[in-house]
């Protein structure tokens, strides 16, 4: 294969699809990691439901069954506050996280002036 024929291949066809409009944000250091540690809110979500679920239905079943073992009815004790505790730290949890990005996202996109607000020009190369 000789130089030529490299030379006078054809391009690939490269199709773009305008945007009628692009916004772009710009944010922090502290915002992009916040962003990426994302939330999990779903996962305490769940786990606290799980353990609140859990607590509840055990609450509900020991008053009306008889236990003979003091054991066994300091080990249904010891679960129901457990997962009452349990379940209410991850419940806490999770309004906080959820609260965290949702409140840097409004932030972020607070910083766009309204539709038809006029901005003053700046360049910023100038001093």
């Amino acid at each position: 294969m000789n130089m030529e024929s490299h030379n006078h291949e054809i391009p690939p066809a490269i199709r773009r699809a305008r945007f009628d409009q692009l916004t772009i944000y710009e944010i922090s250091e502290d915002e992009l990691i916040t962003l990426e540690k994302g939330s999990p809110d779903s996962v305490y979500l769940s786990i606290s439901i799980a353990f609140l679920s859990s607590a509840i239905s055990c609450s509900v079943a020991v008053p009306s069954i008889h236990i003979g073992s003091q054991k066994l009815l300091f080990a249904f004790i010891s679960f129901i506050i457990l997962g009452y505790i349990v379940g209410g730290v991850l419940m806490i949890l999770w309004l906080k996280s959820k609260s965290s990005v949702s409140t840097c996202v409004k932030k972020i996109r607070n910083r766009l002036p309204p539709e038809g607000s006029l901005l003053p020009c700046t360049d910023d190369n100038q001093e």
